[in-house]
């Protein structure tokens, strides 16, 4: 693979995949609405790109092999910004990469497709969709996205149900969701390479004792995480229990997006 092109570099996920990928391709061109800084070696950086602008996401991705996609609304948001960045630009990002024959598409999706399903099971990559709110219902839209592309054009598609990105667990739910910097670069890197791809979802998390998420992929193309979240449990239950979480939060895999303007019945959820 020659060229890599990753949507959003120039946020938080971005910023680590563009430093950690960086020398592993022989380019990385990396693209984003917001300042980017200038090109390293082996990089190349289109700035100013709106994921609206569908004939400048065309031009992004000329002799492109691959598309990382992050770039869009990355947290729960009312629905405009939502409908603009991630079921417009979403759409937008695909034709641009299909018209330009690009291959394939990892895709930034996120474990709030799931996050109404109860926190005490064990789930995989086949569970129906349970989104927590307008942001997880618009990773579900681009999974099926990636589904029509992978299907009626021959794309190959890698859904990341992304669980918690961040330098180290925070809370009681990362015990279960972290991943870790460093285990989603290597997540990311094995993504690309991977051989006899069509259409596949992989939990991003690192290689957590109390993870609940599981699916086929991981093993079978070679992600080997090497952190996981017990190395700061005692720090994070000295400060707070389970049982101390909020009970919305507590119940559903989706943690806090499930509680924000809930008003249903839980006796309801199964």
């Amino acid at each position: 693979m020659h060229r890599i092109l990753i949507t959003g570099a120039a946020g938080a996920i971005g910023n680590v995949l563009r430093e950690g990928l960086r020398g592993r391709y022989p380019v990385v061109r990396v693209t984003d609405r917001a300042a980017l800084g200038p090109a390293q070696k082996g990089e190349e950086v289109v700035e100013g790109l709106d994921l609206a602008d569908l004939a400048g996401l065309e031009a992004a991705m000329k002799d492109v092999d691959a598309v990382v996609h992050l770039a869009g609304t990355p947290v729960e948001q009312p629905w405009e910004p939502i409908l603009a960045n991630n079921i417009i630009g979403l759409h937008n990002t695909y034709e641009a990469a299909r018209r330009q024959g690009v291959k394939r598409i990892i895709f930034a999706s996120s474990n709030h497709t799931i996050g109404f399903h109860p926190r005490g099971r064990h789930i995989d990559e086949t569970v129906p969709p349970r989104p927590d709110g307008r942001y997880g219902v618009s990773k579900v839209f681009g999974e099926a996205m990636g589904r029509l592309y992978a299907d009626k054009h021959g794309m190959e598609i890698i859904n990341l149900r992304i669980g918690s990105f961040k330098p180290k667990p925070k809370n009681v739910r990362m015990l279960n969701t972290w991943l870790s910097h460093r285990d989603c670069v290597h997540l990311v890197d094995v993504c690309l390479r991977a051989a006899g791809i069509h259409f596949e979802i992989i939990y991003g998390v690192s290689a957590n004792s109390r993870n609940k998420w599981h699916d086929s992929l991981a093993a079978r193309i070679g992600y080997r995480p090497q952190d996981n979240a017990e190395e700061y449990a005692a720090e994070i239950l000295a400060a707070m229990q389970p049982e101390d979480e909020p009970l919305t939060e507590r119940l559903f895999h989706g943690g806090e997006y499930c509680a924000m303007e809930f008003d249903g019945d839980l006796a309801k959820i199964g």
